[in-house]
């Protein structure tokens, strides 16, 4: 069986700690060889794969012994302190998804909630650890300049593929699958939301169980295609005659035919999701449930009374809930909140496009510009409404941290060059200076224009609450806000004739959040490019929902894309981050923590960096 090693690809040829100048955060030793240790104890690597990869980077193996002992690693071989021995065995798994998918083909995946659907059957080649490091999961090893895998110029990676792995109907897994992928993700006519990830790479086959990324210039981080939950693969064999214009047809759409610990049984869309134990599982001693459940609908708080206070479900799924009534249920419950730290966003964004104005048929049309928002002033000053701090500590707590950010992590790219303030005052001074003159009702105007707002978001308790404190700082400058709250299994859906979800955006300002699916930020970055403009025409599968056109913004992601030097790119996505900032095209609400509930007993690995269904294999219940 091949090692389950994780490697960082940042990481993959530096030098060992000892001879590298120190960067201001954790080194090698004390953070990426921690979680390595740590995979020896739980199983996921074996030492023989520990001591190649110290040797790699120049270490002797007497030497990676000698730091496996002082870890609290027997030195026998094969010795693993990962509980489950067999597969299956554990019963029923229950989750509560508050969001409910709503399809099941990870390429048409507009929300979290249907990547996380997808990815219970549906795998990548590898996927994030929750330090961030590259997990193994249908690739065989980790690419690396030691094992020829990534090129030295950057402009190609070859993966091995794990042999022997199965569908679930008992078709062979091979590079045919791979490949098929991006070919049907970069064909305009499937209107994939992954479109953006493959369309500018071209990958091969180079044999039943390699294939090769070739990349059209230096990409730093390669470790993008057919990586994390966003980029889970789908069976060629099933979807080869549902490519391109006939994509939405596909049965297997909503019947997920994957190679995951669990094979697909019932979907009721919004509502229902069910698995089923997989005997023929490529990893040992896993899957450790014999079903599983995924529950969708209902509330953040119902979902975490759920599970921290009756104990109904095992797992809830991104319990936004005020802080204070967190603390209550975990008083003598039978779960816990529990939190990982990631570069998660809350965000308010701004509409540049007129929302009002139809043309030919789309409303918040590209050929439209906002009639407030085209001043800036405008949106500077909503910016100063936005009382961070207040939201902090009234809503969020543990959860929160106050951010003038929309790129929150990793640090390296977190700018230091921004600051937000919170001030009624100085934000009605910014308003009347532009001429935005309060009028008879206390609502200002300027040529006939009423400063008047939709501001939108989905419904739960935090939102709603950050909406009213926004709504009074606004009301006290004269600008009028209306409310408005959208069912989040209506708002994140992918149903395009469906007026209110958020690519849409239908309103002048929404709120929301994005997680971050990998620990680094060109994905999410690139998002915000031209090109990517959420629009009728590709069915509002774009992802720049605000419809934020610049073209300083679109050459510094390219730029950041194509850097090698890690030192530079970090400084193109701080620049690009300021970008997006100056321009108001984000107002960052708070920099938020994963938070998850979890059964007192349940050993669940839930990663900042990823999504949380992710490391699903890696789940267990203590008895």
């Amino acid at each position: 069986m091949p090692s389950t090693a994780r490697q960082n690809p940042a990481v993959a040829s530096r030098p060992p700690a000892s001879i590298r100048e120190p960067d201001g955060g954790q080194t090698m030793l004390d953070k990426e060889l921690r979680s390595m240790i740590g995979q020896v104890k739980d199983g996921r690597m074996d030492r023989r794969a520990f001591i190649q990869r110290l040797a790699a980077v120049g270490l002797t193996a007497p030497l990676a012994n000698q730091i496996l002992a002082l870890g609290g690693v027997a030195m026998a071989e094969g010795v693993s302190t990962y509980k489950p021995t067999k597969r299956g065995g554990g019963g029923a798994l229950k989750l509560l998804w508050w969001q409910g998918p709503t399809l099941l083909n990870p390429h048409f995946a507009t929300g979290t909630k249907d990547q996380d659907g997808s990815r219970l059957f549906y795998e990548p080649l590898a996927c994030w650890d929750p330090d961030g490091n590259m997990k193994l999961v249908l690739a065989a090893e980790i690419p690396s300049i030691q094992n020829g895998g990534l090129a030295a110029d950057g402009k190609s990676v070859t993966w091995k593929l794990k042999p022997g792995v199965k569908w679930h109907d008992g078709k062979p897994f091979t590079a045919d699958d791979v490949v098929f992928n991006w070919e049907y993700a970069k064909d305009p006519a499937t209107s994939a939301v992954t479109i953006a990830t493959y369309r500018d790479i071209v990958v091969e086959k180079v044999d039943d169980l390699t294939v090769r990324i070739l990349f059209n210039k230096p990409t730093p981080f390669w470790a993008d295609a057919f990586v994390g939950a966003p980029n889970t693969i789908i069976p060629k064999h099933l979807f080869a005659d549902y490519k391109g214009a006939k994509s939405r047809e596909a049965p297997n759409n909503l019947s997920p035919v994957g190679t995951g610990p669990y094979k697909f049984l019932e979907f009721k869309p919004g509502d229902l999701v069910r698995g089923e134990l997989n005997p023929d599982y490529h990893m040992p001693n896993r899957p450790y449930f014999d079903t599983l459940e995924m529950k969708g609908g209902g509330d953040a708080v119902s979902a975490a009374r759920a599970v921290i206070q009756t104990g109904e479900y095992d797992f809830g799924y991104n319990i936004q809930v005020e802080d204070d009534v967190l603390l209550r249920l975990e008083k003598g419950g039978k779960g816990k909140a529990i939190y990982a730290v990631g570069g998660d966003t809350e965000f308010i964004a701004l509409n540049f496009t007129d929302p009002n104005t139809e043309v030919d048929g789309e409303r918040s049309s590209m050929k439209t510009k906002h009639p407030l928002f085209s001043d800036p002033a405008i949106r500077k000053a909503l910016a100063m409404l936005v009382d961070r701090e207040a939201v902090k500590k009234v809503i969020y707590g543990r959860a929160g941290r106050t951010t003038a950010n929309f790129l929150n992590g990793p640090e390296k790219f977190v700018s230091k060059n921004t600051s937000w303030e919170f001030s009624i005052e100085k934000a009605s001074k910014m308003l009347d200076d532009a001429g935005w003159k309060p009028g008879a009702d206390g609502i200002r105007e300027k040529d006939g224009k009423k400063l008047k707002l939709l501001y939108q978001t989905s419904i739960n308790g935090p939102r709603q609450k950050t909406q009213a404190i926004v709504k009074q700082a606004c009301q006290k400058a004269g600008i009028d806000v209306e409310l408005k709250s959208v069912v989040a299994s209506v708002f994140f859906s992918s149903d395009a004739g469906n007026p209110d979800i958020y690519p849409k955006f239908y309103a002048d300002m929404e709120m929301f959040q994005i997680p971050m699916s990998q620990p680094d930020p060109s994905q999410h970055m690139r998002r915000y490019m031209s090109a990517n403009v959420a629009t009728k025409e590709n069915k509002w599968q774009g992802q720049n929902f605000p419809r934020y056109v610049n073209k300083e913004y679109d050459d510094t992601i390219l730029a950041a894309e194509g850097e090698m030097d890690p030192v530079k790119r970090a400084a193109l996505y701080i620049k690009a981050n300021d970008i997006l900032i100056g321009d108001t095209v984000f107002i960052p609400v708070q920099h938020r923590l994963k938070v998850e509930a979890a059964a007192n007993n349940l050993v669940c690995v839930v990663s900042g960096w990823a999504n949380e269904t992710d490391n699903l294999f890696d789940w267990y219940r203590e008895v």
